[in-house]
């Protein structure tokens, strides 16, 4: 089960949708039926791999989405960077198997959108906090949570180098949490890539 689901505001009775995923339909559409509720509105899907890596991916562009916040790059440069960073999760999610589409439901987009806008967001919470000049290990003690993006953004970088997918807003993200690149930094190296298509 994936999607723009902040748990506070579905206790709080606020209107949310998700998705849930599996191999048995009869049991997804079992799941959905339990679930759904007059605030919840519970949607199925065939593909579990694209669920669960877009439910994870996701938070790679969170943090990059809190480095934008803090940098004040603007709306259109945070929302350039949402975009890119999701066509790149969704190149390493069908590489390993997932369907296209399912980046841009609520599993992709969905969550990304939520994960990327909002101050409940304890990813975009740690990109923001990176440009603040403090540290991943000073930023992990201070927090009560976890936040999923950093271990993610890892494990994902090992599996697009296992499967040739190029991801160098992961890669920069890995080197801004691990290797002392300053979020500044990291942007201007996206920024001056070479010039290519959209597609």
């Amino acid at each position: 089960m994936s999607g723009p689901n902040f748990a506070d505001e579905i206790v709080q009775g606020k209107f949310a949708s998700t998705v849930v995923a599996g191999r048995d339909s009869q049991l997804v559409n079992r799941a959905q039926e339990i679930l759904m509720t007059g605030a919840f509105r519970v949607y199925t899907s065939d593909d579990l791999t694209g669920v669960e890596l877009g439910g994870a991916l996701k938070n790679i562009i969170a943090l990059g989405a809190g480095i934008a916040d803090g940098l004040e790059m603007g709306d259109n440069g945070k929302a350039a960077f949402i975009t890119r960073g999701l066509a790149e999760i969704a190149r390493l999610g069908v590489a390993a198997g997932a369907q296209a589409l399912t980046f841009a439901g609520l599993a992709g987009l969905g969550d990304v959108i939520a994960t990327c806008a909002s101050r409940l967001s304890r990813n975009r919470y740690v990109g923001e906090q990176l440009t603040m000049g403090r540290s991943w290990p000073e930023i992990r003690e201070a927090m009560n949570n976890v936040a999923e993006g950093v271990n993610t953004t890892d494990a994902a970088l090992a599996m697009a180098r296992e499967l040739g997918v190029e991801m160098p807003i992961t890669e920069a993200t890995y080197r801004v949490l691990f290797e002392d690149l300053s979020p500044h930094d990291a942007v201007n190296q996206l920024m001056e890539r070479p010039p290519r298509s959209e597609w």
